[in-house]
């Protein structure tokens, strides 16, 4: 069934980031195709005139496919700003129809984050994978992300088996069985949003900002800290990331990812 979204929409680029740095086994794409587990059902979801096909597409699927596939960003706003600023004037058009997928689930958000954190991500998506295969459950071809309460059945020993250091694991099963709201998060600003996670053991301002970036989707999240946007930022403007985060206010979430994006690009 069609799901329809604003044109231009450019499902391919979109969805990239599932193939850039090894297969996610939770958001699998095959031959044009993203698979992902919902409910217990194997959803897929592949471009079609005026948007993308899901199967099955109902009141439980389609709320997870518009949050993974970054439905809730305001892209004409953006790409309006976009054309009278240096760089981004010029960045933007080469990715028309570009929307930045998000993680439809805290918890999936952070324990991502947690993986890559000083690490490669193409070493993170490989942990992540054998993550996902050993504590989630296979529907069909794709896997469902680890449940919270699974997570915190298991043990630090088992997740350093899978390749986490043993901080990390220790961070992943912390967080599991903490007695935090993160569904509740939705529900606060953005320092607010901030302060609270940097109050859990193994979360520092790096997770948080990626955390409202790729999960909440806020206009204004700039993960400074990240290694591959001070990259970008230095290759595409020759300043300091941290310079250049003002300048692009109120659009930094949308900034940071196309010019990820544009960097992986040839």
């Amino acid at each position: 069934m069609l799901l329809p979204f604003p044109e231009p929409y450019d499902f391919e680029l979109s969805t990239e980031r599932f193939r850039a740095f090894g297969p996610d086994l939770a958001n699998l794409w095959v031959d044009g195709v993203v698979h992902r587990a919902v409910g217990g059902r194997e959803v897929t979801i592949q471009a079609a005139a005026g948007g993308v096909e899901v199967e099955p597409l109902d009141d439980l699927t389609r709320p997870v496919v518009e949050k993974l596939l970054g439905r809730e960003f305001e892209l004409d706003p953006f790409t309006a700003w976009a054309a009278s600023q240096p760089v981004l004037a010029e960045v933007v058009p080469r990715l028309a129809g570009f929307r930045p997928p998000l993680s439809p689930d805290p918890f999936e958000s952070l324990v991502t984050s947690i993986t890559a954190q000083q690490v490669s991500l193409h070493a993170a998506f490989a942990i992540r994978s054998r993550f996902v295969e050993r504590l989630g459950t296979r529907i069909g071809s794709v896997y469902a992300f680890p449940t919270r309460e699974r997570v915190a059945a298991s043990s630090e020993e088992e997740l350093v088996s899978l390749g986490f250091s043993a901080r990390k694991a220790e961070y992943t099963v912390g967080l599991a069985r903490l007695e935090l709201d993160l569904d509740g998060l939705a529900a606060l600003d953005d320092d607010e949003v901030r302060a609270t996670l940097v109050a859990v053991r193994g979360l520092g301002p790096w997770t948080a900002e990626w955390f409202l970036a790729r999960h909440l989707a806020r206009p204004r999240a700039w993960p400074a800290g990240d290694l591959a946007l001070r990259k970008a930022v230095d290759l595409f403007y020759g300043l300091d990331v941290h310079e250049l985060g003002p300048r692009l206010d109120p659009h930094q979430n949308l900034s940071a990812h196309y010019l990820l994006t544009a960097s992986r690009m040839p």
